[in-house]
């Protein structure tokens, strides 16, 4: 019998979800296309198994249903939330220290990049380099769209913002 079946409908809509997401943001520094690959895949199956659809259905229409985000797009969102929290005084300071705007920065402080908001990318030479939050963190704010990253709001609103942005097709 198929443990789907099994599953309370409420623990089936939490549990699934809690555990290929909640703790994404730890498993960057580590994270490959493989494993992003396989951890997409479990995402999916939570997905068939809290709504009940079968294995070869699409699934985008799916997770957009139950309001998910591919897990690349969760670790950006993570990611994203994380800088606001270090731009505006809500993280600790070891990680706000990463989190240099390019108006601080001497050499580019006279570039348009420093009237939009960007952050300065730290060059690396490795694909751990790359991986690290200072440069990954960096890239994905300067990625954003300016409207974004430039009006002072609340952490709720931006959060609301952000999703709104990175749910469009």
């Amino acid at each position: 019998m198929n443990c789907r079946w099994q599953l309370a409908e409420a623990a089936s809509a939490r549990y699934p979800s809690h555990c290929v997401v909640c703790e994404i943001r730890y498993i960057l520094m580590h994270i490959n296309d493989g494993l992003l690959k396989k951890l997409q895949a479990v995402q999916n199956a939570a997905g068939c198994v809290t709504t009940k659809t079968r294995k070869f259905d699409h699934i985008t229409s799916v997770l957009r249903e139950l309001h998910w985000f591919l897990v690349r797009k969760r670790i950006i969102y993570k990611l994203a939330v994380m800088v606001y929290k270090c731009l505006h005084g809500l993280s600790p300071p070891y990680l706000a220290a990463d989190c240099v705007p390019v108006t601080l920065v001497a050499s580019r402080r006279h570039l348009r990049s420093a009237v939009s908001g960007c952050l300065a990318v730290t060059g690396t030479r490795t694909t751990l380099g790359r991986r690290n939050f200072a440069v990954t963190g960096a890239t994905i704010w300067n990625n954003l769209p300016a409207d974004l990253r430039l009006h002072s709001q609340s952490l709720l609103s931006f959060g609301q913002k952000l999703k709104q942005y990175l749910f469009e097709p």
